[in-house]
């Protein structure tokens, strides 16, 4: 009423605008109220690239190699209000354990008002953030009913929608799969971190994040969130490539293992219109990475199961994506097509 009786006839712009997206979407956006089909312009905010996180840090004089950013990057993302609380002359390892494991850090218990502060019912969400955060390979709508002891379906859609709207989880259409099947992957590397590492540790004295970045969980979640950092980046891999030219889709794929047939997971795939697949293989190493005749032998083998299962008739090539790329020899000469770095990322 305020909009059609006074405000429209004066040089007046009304901006909606915040963190809760989902809200603007439903009342605003695709509302079917007064304002309806009235939007002149939407601007989706994203979080900083690699490349604009990279920018932001020399314009602020924070001198962070590309291995720190990324390390960075891994514990809070793209979040220019997380990225904020950064400090000069500390590493990165400094400063992570400054904002996440002080006890007045920012991000200490950030995870416990970032969703109430953005949702109705915010139990909900969290309870399907929980339940992606308990694995690698993404959940299918009814795996996340049964982890979350939903018992209404609507519900589940609703949440399911807000957490994909605000950029908290990411879904995937596993390759050769049906919808039915699509994968929601926990994308949020602040969340995943807070419940890898803060959430329920009796942290105590100093050098916290130096002893657990020793561990074997560090291990595992470091290969988990720099997979991630990938998927976000898959335009950088594809101008790496040199294939921005060539229509093609990104996808995973998962096949479960049985007795008789092996099971095989591919993080990342990238199907061409130029009749070929690229399957990665994507690494977080603290230096380059030597590939043995084992390991080779293990990508080949991968290589046969995804044609096998598949019945792709598509040209297969494995490209490796790690932080230092690999030392070449006659393994990874055999099977490896394109060595990728983490500095492809910040194309």
């Amino acid at each position: 009423y305020f909009w059609n009786s006074w405000a429209r006839k004066r040089s007046i712009i009304v901006v909606v605008c915040g963190s809760a997206a989902s809200w603007m979407i439903k009342k605003v956006v695709h509302h079917k109220g007064g304002l309806h089909n009235r939007i002149t312009r939407q601007l989706s905010l994203f979080p900083f690239t690699l490349s604009e996180t990279e920018a932001y840090f020399k314009n602020r004089n924070l001198h962070f190699d590309r291995y720190q950013i990324v390390q960075l990057y891994m514990t809070m993302g793209g979040i220019p209000h997380y990225l904020e609380a950064i400090r000069p002359g500390l590493s990165a390892t400094q400063n992570i354990e400054q904002i996440c494991f002080a006890p007045t850090g920012l991000l200490r218990d950030e995870f416990s008002k970032l969703y109430s502060s953005l949702f109705k019912n915010a139990q909900n969400h969290i309870k399907v953030i929980r339940s992606l955060a308990t694995t690698n390979q993404g959940l299918t709508r009814k795996k996340i009913l049964t982890l979350g002891k939903f018992t209404d379906g609507g519900t589940i859609q609703n949440v399911l929608e807000e957490l994909l709207q605000s950029g908290f989880i990411t879904v995937y259409l596993p390759f050769a799969k049906k919808k039915k099947e699509k994968l929601y992957r926990l994308t949020d590397e602040y969340s995943l971190f807070y419940l890898q590492f803060i959430e329920g540790k009796a942290l105590e004295g100093g050098d916290i994040w130096q002893h657990l970045s020793q561990t074997q969980a560090y291990k595992i979640w470091s290969g988990y969130a720099f997979e991630n950092i990938c998927l976000k980046h898959v335009p950088q891999i594809k101008k790496a490539l040199e294939i921005g030219g060539i229509y093609s889709l990104s996808s995973s794929y998962y096949k479960k293992g049985t007795k008789t047939e092996k099971g095989l997971q591919i993080d990342l795939l990238i199907d061409r219109n130029d009749q070929t697949i690229n399957l990665f293989e994507v690494k977080f190493y603290n230096e380059a990475f030597i590939m043995t005749k084992a390991y080779a032998e293990n990508l080949r083998d991968k290589m046969g199961v995804f044609r096998h299962a598949t019945q792709t008739k598509k040209q297969l090539s494995w490209i490796f994506l790690s932080t230092f790329g690999m030392k070449p020899n006659q393994h990874s000469a055999s099977i490896i097509s394109k060595d990728l770095t983490m500095n492809d990322l910040f194309s």
